[in-house]
């Protein structure tokens, strides 16, 4: 009995070991022996090895990349990003989408009906912002310089914030109608 334990821990080191070995290898490669791998690792200083290694978290044995870090706003997919975190053992910097900045920041959407949430959404959906839609000036109500939209007219109901709603009125000058 004891034999058989000894023999299940032998084993379970030497493949811990070859699982080390693999992991630490950086893409070298991995058919060659533990003893001269381990020559090797001993022979070069680390600063070697740290610097062939990508910048980025250190990726965790049993978990995804995409599971260690939020890649929201990446445009590579879950699978790419997690080949690179498994083939490296480090999870790539998260990248932003090549514009990066919303449309309401890119583009003047003064007057449009469009919540900047809306026109955001669009944008970061399709990858193009939306043209803006300029009112004809008929519709709104000018604004009083002394008052907010909001209490110059009644929004109950309106599903916009009185900060967005007032944020309209001071943009354009006029106040949107109520939705």
């Amino acid at each position: 009995m004891l034999t058989r334990k000894i023999s299940a821990l032998a084993m379970t080191a030497v493949a811990l070991g070859l699982a080390l070995t693999a992991c630490n290898n950086n893409g070298a490669d991995n058919a060659s022996s533990s003893a001269s791998s381990s020559s090797v690792a001993t022979s070069n200083p680390q600063s070697d090895t740290a610097k062939d290694k990508p910048s980025g978290t250190p990726a965790k044995s049993d978990t995804k990349c995409t599971d260690q870090l939020n890649y929201a706003g990446d445009p590579r997919s879950n699978a790419e990003i997690n080949s690179i975190g498994a083939s490296t053992g480090t999870c790539p910097p998260v990248q932003k989408s090549p514009s990066g900045t919303k449309c309401t920041d890119q583009l003047n959407y003064a007057g449009d009906s469009r919540s900047n949430a809306e026109i955001n959404s669009i944008g970061a959906s399709t990858g193009t912002c939306p043209e803006p839609q300029k009112s004809d000036g008929a519709s709104g109500t000018p604004k009083d310089p002394d008052m907010k939209c909001t209490d110059q007219l009644d929004y109950a109901g309106d599903p916009r914030s009185n900060a967005e709603i007032n944020s309209i009125g001071e943009d354009t000058g006029t106040c949107p109608p109520v939705k």
